[in-house]
């Protein structure tokens, strides 16, 4: 225990500790207000706001508003104040108001303000077209409507395209004069393209004297003419850089337009963009984007990259805008001519055409995005009506339109297939025109030929498909073509489904009418509720065809395991549905169903899947022979016998084998019910499938694959037994005492020592069940049977390993029989099984007690207390009858200052505890 120091030097140490805590607050405050000082130093200044959207985009947008608001007020003034002005001046309202408009985007492109010439275009475009509304309005109202669209679409077609054609050459050459202006200067040079003055063209940066094309950015001296070297190269932001000397033609997407003309040789590759390098002498055309200086004439060595710019011009607006309202013609005469439908189909496909070979001859842009757009929608309403024509067809005539429509849209899809780079569209735009010659193939049997053959006929043009692999195609157009073939053969599988679900699932409905007769044919048993799929012949024809391409056209090594696999099991369901196609009678169908059965269990190389299906078969096989009571004996005794005889194959033993239980046991159970037996009757010869099982499983030894599942196949016969013997307790009392045997004969094996409990369970419930039987009613015949050997077992353990508890060694054998008896006991008046249990209770208790072992001294005490208290009861009752009435509360008292007393020691004890605890802190 530590002493306190005196109250002088406690004081001391007190006042030295403040003092330290006071200069150690100092020194932290002193700190805490140098970072705050530091902090304020080190601060950033705020950062400014940065925009939420960028100037251009801006531009773009007002742009945007501003044209279609003019735009919006040109209708309204053709539509609505157009009656106040006259013809005359309504002509020269719209003409000049027009011009004025298409004319303004070429002084925009010269000032370089090329947004803003775009809205001013789109303008002048939609000008375009309300002046062709109003000339129809006024001058040409009694021309037909549809026919003066058709020819106004026309016409607004080459009007637009000739216009953004005639700004992109415009610019093309008011850029090649200016450079020709500005070469040899030595100075800069302004230009009207520019940002400002003194700036070039197109707000481009030039070093020297030679002035760089619009669009580029050029180092350089001058332009030469002398046989020097020149390079370029593409900048960032898709500008044209060049170095060294000479100037770059003019242009905003690069091209090499023509060969050089001085006899040298120009070498050019294709780049991973789509552009084209070049090296030698040449001339870059005008009006395309370049990356090079100048144009060679000397034999001189020029490197560039182009970009092919057939579609391109200066405005981006005029060109799709023309492509779009081009769709419109054809459709549009064609309807004013009063075209039928297979003409409205071959104007949607032409038109298609059209657009693919426009959207394969542009390098890229809103061009092509509108062709795509139009030969996908008019090639894909063309492909709807060609389908839907050879669906309908019922003539040679129209079979023979919808056969060329097809034809001529498998040839376009494969067309574009051969032309696409990229290897996915490639591949899907082969697979698309594959369907569509199978289609078009088609068409003429499925119009003459009778209902049901189509199919057959198209699964055939589907696998004569498989024959592109002998033609010399690319891989996309290949892999497309054998795609299609795959996607005509399981759709052809898809119209079988029925006819096979039937044939399958069809013998299950004989399960709610066993033994009620057989019936006509196979396709009476196998059609519930006399339902039967209409032509019901293709299906075993698809089924085989189908499986005979997988297992003759698939070669690669990876994939031909699961093709015959496939294939084993698309002629399984062949021969399933053979005979409810056929119409066997039901015995043949029997037989067939076996060999159906019996093929791929017995055949040499039988995997996995012929294992699982040969005992799918089997199901379907005993539920179609529940049909009649002789079926159903021979069918289970054939597949026990089969099975059996699949066992002697190691590989088709873990199947087999406890398949060959089931069905012996099936067979057990079956001949029983023919013979009239009861099912108490039934479950003693049932009890030889657990026995066989147990034999069969000791044979094969732990090590087989096998073991497990015959084992698992005797458990259930021996479960089924002890449920058919449930009503009659004298032979479920024989059912569990022969499964007792046998689980107890499955122990004695090396690895199946914990079988022994449930063989211990299974005696203890066969003698339970005899004694209910025989009507005993003590407790103790059916406690004893179990108590007995618990408690030898105990014994036995408890002297292999004496650390044991005894608890754990006698505890449950001791309860099992002691807790029972002293209910019972205690619920009846008589004195002589009170008298039997308090003398067992003495004894566990006196042997408790010698050997020191608390189970049994606690276990006998507390029955013996017990067992004197209920008799002595009556005694004590009519004792407290007897005592004056102040006796109890004496006792009562007595006993309270007893606790009362204990309780204050205990609580004196626990003062000197604390006590002695607060002098040693």
């Amino acid at each position: 225990m530590t002493p306190f120091p005196p109250p002088a030097e406690e004081l001391r140490l007190i006042d030295a500790e403040l003092y330290q805590l006071d200069a150690r607050r100092a020194q932290l405050l002193t700190r805490r207000a140098w970072l705050i000082a530091a902090l304020h130093r080190q601060a950033p200044p705020p950062a400014p706001p940065r925009p939420e959207t960028g100037a251009p985009r801006v531009q773009n947008v007002l742009l945007l508003l501003g044209g279609v608001l003019l735009a919006l007020a040109a209708v309204a003034f053709t539509l609505v104040g157009w009656g106040q002005l006259g013809i005359a001046w309504r002509a020269v309202v719209l003409g000049a108001v027009t011009l004025a408009v298409l004319a303004a985007p070429v002084a925009l492109l010269r000032r370089g303000l090329a947004a803003t010439a775009e809205s001013v275009a789109g303008l002048g475009l939609a000008l375009t077209a309300l002046d062709a509304y109003a000339l129809h309005e006024t001058a040409l109202r009694a021309t037909d409507g549809t026919g003066y669209a058709a020819a106004a679409t026309a016409v607004l077609a080459l009007v637009w395209s000739g216009y953004g054609a005639a700004l992109g050459a415009g610019a093309g050459a008011g850029a090649g004069r200016r450079l020709r202006l500005a070469g040899g200067s030595g100075t800069r040079v302004a230009s009207s393209d520019g940002d400002g003055p003194g700036t070039p063209p197109g707000g481009t940066k030039a070093a020297g004297s030679g002035m760089p094309s619009v669009g580029a950015e050029a180092t350089g001296s001058r332009m030469v003419a002398d046989g020097t070297e020149t390079a370029g190269s593409r900048t960032p932001s898709g500008d044209a850089k060049a170095t060294g000397p000479g100037t770059p033609s003019v242009g905003a997407e690069a091209a090499w337009s023509r060969t050089p003309t001085d006899g040298t040789e120009a070498t050019g590759s294709e780049t991973p963009s789509g552009d084209a390098k070049a090296t030698g002498p040449g001339t870059p055309s005008v009006g395309a984007k370049a990356t090079g200086s100048r144009t060679p004439a000397d034999g001189t060595k020029a490197a560039g990259s182009r970009t092919p710019s057939a579609c391109r011009a200066a405005l981006r607006l005029p060109l799709p805008a023309a492509l779009a309202v081009g769709q419109l013609p054809l459709p549009l005469v064609a309807l004013a001519a009063g075209a039928g439908p297979y003409t409205l189909a071959a104007v949607l496909l032409v038109t298609a055409v059209a657009d693919a070979v426009v959207a394969f001859r542009c390098a890229g842009g809103a061009v092509r995005v509108v062709a795509l757009v139009g030969a996908y929608g008019a090639g894909g309403w063309a492909a709807l009506a060609a389908g839907w024509f050879s669906w309908v067809a019922v003539d040679l005539s129209g079979a023979a339109r919808a056969t060329a429509l097809l034809a001529l849209l498998a040839g376009l899809a494969l067309a574009a297939a051969r032309r696409l780079a990229d290897a996915s569209w490639a591949t899907a735009h082969a697979l698309l025109g594959g369907l569509l010659l199978v289609a078009s193939a088609g068409t003429v049997p499925h119009a003459f030929l009778p209902s049901g053959w189509p199919v057959p006929v198209h699964l055939a043009l589907g696998v004569a498909l498989l024959a592109a692999v002998r033609v010399p195609l690319t891989g996309p157009v290949l892999r497309g073509l054998l795609g299609a073939s795959a996607v005509v053969q399981a759709l052809a599988l898809l119209w079988v489904v029925p006819v096979v679900a039937g044939a399958v699932l069809g013998p299950v409905s004989w399960v709610g009418g066993v033994w009620s007769g057989a019936p006509a044919d196979a396709r009476t048993a196998v059609a519930a509720g006399g339902l039967w799929p209409p032509h019901a012949w293709t299906a075993p024809v698809v089924l085989l065809s189908v499986a005979a391409v997988l297992a003759l056209a698939v070669r690669d090594a990876a994939w031909r395991p699961r093709a015959l696999t496939a294939a084993l099991c698309l002629t399984w369901a062949a021969l399933l549905t053979l005979p409810a196609v056929l119409q066997l009678p039901f015995l043949a169908a029997l037989s067939v169903q076996f060999l159906v059965t019996a093929a791929p269990l017995l055949t040499a190389r039988t995997r996995l899947p012929g294992l699982v299906l040969a005992q799918v078969a089997a199901v379907l096989l005993v539920c179609s022979a529940l049909a009649t009571r002789t079926a159903t004996l021979t069918v289970l005794a054939a597949l026990a016998l089969l099975f059996a005889a699949g066992c002697r194959s190691v590989d088709r033993r873990v199947c087999a084998a406890p398949a060959a239980l089931v069905y012996a046991a099936a067979l057990v159970v079956a001949s029983g019910a023919a013979a009239g037996w009861s099912p108490a009757h039934t479950a003693l010869p049932l009890l030889s499938v657990p026995a066989v099982a147990a034999l069969l499983a000791a044979r094969l030894g732990a090590v087989s694959r096998a073991t497990v599942p015959v084992e698992a196949a005797g458990a259930a016969a021996g479960l089924l037994a002890v449920g058919l013997a449930a009503p009659d307790p004298v032979s479920l009392s024989l059912v569990l005492g022969l499964c007792g045997v046998i689980a107890a004969g499955t122990a004695a094996r090396a690895g199946r020592r914990f079988v022994g409990v449930p063989a211990t369970g299974l005696f203890v419930l066969a003698v339970w069940v005899r004694l209910a039987a025989w009507g005993v009613a003590a407790p103790e015949a059916y406690t004893l049977p179990v108590s007995v050997p618990a408690l030898l077992v105990g014994a036995v353990r408890r002297r292999r390993d004496p650390l044991l508890s005894s608890w754990t060694a006698y505890g449950p054998g001791l309860a099992f029989t002691l807790v029972p008896s002293l209910a019972t006991a205690w619920a009846e008046p008589y004195a002589t099984r009170p008298l039997l249990l308090g003398a067992a209770a003495l004894l566990v208790t006196l042997l408790g007690a010698r050997h020191r072992l608390r189970a049994p001294l606690v276990f006998g005490g507390a029955v013996l207390v017990l067992v004197a208290l209920h008799e002595l009861g009556p005694y004590l009752a009519q004792l407290a009858g007897v005592l004056p009435r102040w006796v109890p509360p004496a006792l009562a008292g007595v006993l309270l200052l007893a606790v009362g007393a204990t309780y204050e020691r205990r609580i004196r004890d626990v003062r000197r505890v604390r006590e002695v605890l607060g002098r040693m802190s």
